[in-house]
């Protein structure tokens, strides 16, 4: 099977690529995949090598190789016809147009556009909710397939690994995302927040999952640096210990493990601190209480879906009317986590506006107390997609069956 896959963000890679690729290699081991990365403001840039390391046998290419189809150049390795063109993030624009170039039957998973509605052969869709939205929007019903979430399945995966030193057993964990404005600020905002916990309860078991996205070059950049004063956050340094690095304060007195493999980490604190994203659905799939943060104090450097995310760029008056645009969506939107928003009810803490460290620090050591709630909370998060488990085989299956 020759099959050609659009992807974009860490998010993506990590929750629907991987798992869906471990699955399409294990039902058909030649499988020739063809992953192609289109431009998006959401990337980290290290998506591509991430999926060369752990599928070899795949053939990836960067959003600059990707850019020379649209100007009608031909890419090394790529073939001119595949079996299936699988959208799997990014704008929809681009695997529409991969698909004109490379033929054979189009899949989207998750989203669909009218005007693409007619030559889409399969809508993969999380749920009966995306199902009716992807029918509404001009599917044939018996071209919708309801597969699940793919991130359940990568979540499971990764949950299950061997924990790594330093990973705080009945603690808490600190997820401060991988984009690069998330890095920088951040991280900064954490480390102050846990600095804060510390100081209320000295015997915390505090680490940082940082993602396998992110450079420690990165990290240590932005823990020197302090983040932004508007994140009322605090620098500190990056050291190595016998076990791995670790963030510490100046004095030396507070460290902190810096963990790769978050999710094996976060089954087993006793609390998640992160942010909105498919991290919380992948939280949610292994019953890992979350306190979510949307802090908006630096509204103008945050990455929005739709052209608003450009805002800031207009001279002058811009990065006011981004802040405006951002603070507008943020109010707009009960819940900014997905579970929260399947569920219709607050099953993850979430947090919202203008926040500091001690804010956070108060709202995670109150919740890690109440024992009560952590429980319900997980007990919630693992029914709410429990049904969810193995829709990266079903999708494997389904398209190794639309092979023309």
């Amino acid at each position: 099977m020759k099959i050609a896959i659009t992807c974009n963000g860490p998010g993506e890679t990590a929750g629907w690529l991987r798992p869906l690729l471990r699955e399409l290699y294990a039902l058909e081991p030649a499988a020739d995949v063809h992953v192609c990365y289109v431009p998006d403001d959401f990337a980290t840039g290290a998506e591509p090598e991430f999926v060369r390391a752990n599928f070899p046998q795949a053939h990836v290419y960067d959003a600059k190789t990707y850019l020379k189809t649209i100007f009608g150049r031909s890419i090394a390795g790529l073939p001119e016809r595949v079996d299936v063109t699988l959208y799997l993030g990014g704008d929809l624009m681009h695997a529409a147009r991969l698909h004109r170039k490379a033929g054979g039957k189009f899949a989207t998973y998750r989203f669909t556009r009218r005007k693409y509605a007619r030559f889409t052969e399969r809508a993969f869709a999380v749920d009966a909710k995306n199902a009716a939205v992807l029918i509404a929007g001009g599917l044939a019903p018996e071209r919708v397939t309801i597969s699940g979430n793919l991130a359940i399945d990568g979540a499971f995966a990764e949950a299950a690994a061997e924990p790594e030193p330093g990973t705080p057993d009945g603690g808490i964990l600190f997820m401060p995302g991988s984009r690069g404005y998330e890095v920088e600020h951040m991280v900064p905002f954490f480390f102050t927040a846990a600095l804060a916990i510390r100081r209320e309860d000295p015997a915390m078991s505090i680490a940082f999952g940082i993602s396998p996205f992110t450079t420690l070059a990165a990290v240590r950049s932005a823990i020197e640096a302090g983040g932004n004063p508007r994140m009322y956050s605090k620098s500190g340094r990056m050291i190595e210990t016998p076990h791995g690095p670790a963030l510490a304060s100046l004095d030396g007195t507070q460290t902190f493990p810096i963990l790769r493999n978050a999710l094996a980490a976060a089954a087993r604190a006793r609390l998640t601190v992160t942010l909105p994203g498919t991290k919380v659905i992948e939280l949610a799939a292994i019953g890992a209480p979350v306190l979510s943060c949307t802090p908006i104090n630096l509204a103008e450097v945050v990455a929005i879906n739709g052209p608003l995310t450009y805002l800031d760029r207009i001279p002058v008056f811009g990065r006011r009317l981004k802040q405006l645009a951002v603070t507008a969506v943020s109010r707009r939107f009960r819940f900014h986590t997905q579970p929260n928003m399947d569920a219709d009810r607050e099953i993850v803490r979430e947090l919202h506006g203008t926040l500091t460290p001690g804010r956070v620090a108060r709202e995670a050591l109150e919740l890690w107390g109440d024992k009560a709630r952590l429980a319900e909370s997980s007990q919630a998060l693992r029914a709410l997609y429990a049904d969810h488990a193995g829709a990266a085989g079903r999708m494997a299956r389904c398209l190794l069956e639309m092979q023309s």
